[in-house]
């Protein structure tokens, strides 16, 4: 496989796809026909700044040595498939690409999109760049929640719609849950390695066993909030429906797996995130049959 294609982790790229669909499909309840242009430049913003932060990571923990014996997927530059460079040009290239797309959105619907790309870009960069990454401090995850969940939701119903309502913002809970448990899970498997290069993420600082409560619960939350988009159409009872994979991932966590083992729950709780997305979108589309 195309090593930029490793490089941009493909696993977590459902962490940016499924907040678009599901605050793009909301829309549809206001009983309005979807924008189909906005949602594409949308979609665009989220992906290339998830796939931006994945390459400034990738840099950023290869610069300072802390991926040197990782147990996850390959980074570029502690493997040397790329030179530290290549891989900062990647990352300055995809931020680019997110900011030109995100332009076009914000001249289509609000200039104030512009501040929130900017900061969401500055967020990215300081997740592990800078002086003091606050991802080594433990705010990962909360970086994660807003704007890979209320931003990336709420946003995407405010380019069809211009507005941001309380249903934006509830739909946005599950997204960002999920979101945030593909991290967490991330650094669960990490906790050991991260612990003896001071890389003080939340799994870190809350110990192994805290850790898998904490992710448990965010999974938790996920499937509560998803029943919850009842209160915007029945049809949101749907959802249920992924409680099977929603306890399997659970059991697994709360069984001890670790370091390698864990590995393949991230593409499960990629995939999580992506069938809660596809299934508040049907329910939000057959609220306006």
């Amino acid at each position: 496989m195309n090593k930029w294609i490793i490089g941009s982790r493909p696993k977590t790229l459902p962490a940016a796809i499924a907040p678009v669909f599901v605050g793009t499909s909301l829309i549809q309840v206001d009983g309005q026909p979807i924008n189909w242009f906005n949602a594409l430049l949308a979609l665009a913003v989220s992906l290339l700044l998830q796939i931006g932060v994945n390459y400034s990571n990738d840099y950023s923990d290869g610069v300072r040595g802390t991926d040197s014996e990782r147990v996850g997927p390959i980074r570029l530059v502690a493997s040397g498939l790329a030179t530290s460079k290549q891989v900062k040009q990647a990352a300055f290239l995809a931020f680019f690409l997110a900011s030109v797309s995100g332009l076009i959105l914000a001249l289509r619907t609000s200039p104030w999109l512009i501040a929130v790309g900017v900061i969401a870009i500055i967020a990215a960069w300081n997740y592990t760049g800078g002086k003091n990454p606050y991802g080594y401090l433990g705010f990962g995850e909360i970086s994660v929640f807003l704007f890979f969940g209320v931003v990336a939701t709420v946003g995407s119903y405010f380019a069809q719609s211009q507005k941001i309502s309380w249903q934006s913002l509830l739909i946005s809970i599950p997204m960002g849950s999920l979101a945030c448990s593909i991290l967490a899970i991330n650094n669960l498997r990490d906790l050991p390695k991260d612990s003896l290069v001071n890389k003080k993420t939340l799994a870190v600082r809350l110990g192994d066993l805290r850790a898998r409560k904490a992710l448990i619960g965010l999974l938790i939350v996920s499937q509560i909030t998803s029943a919850l988009a009842y209160l915007i159409t029945p049809w949101a009872l749907i959802t249920l429906i992924a409680i099977p994979l929603t306890l399997g991932i659970s059991k697994a966590i709360s069984s001890g797996q670790s370091g390698k083992e864990l590995i393949p729950l991230l593409g499960k709780a990629g995939k999580l995130q992506l069938a809660t997305a596809l299934l508040i979108t049907l329910a939000l589309t057959l609220s306006r049959a």
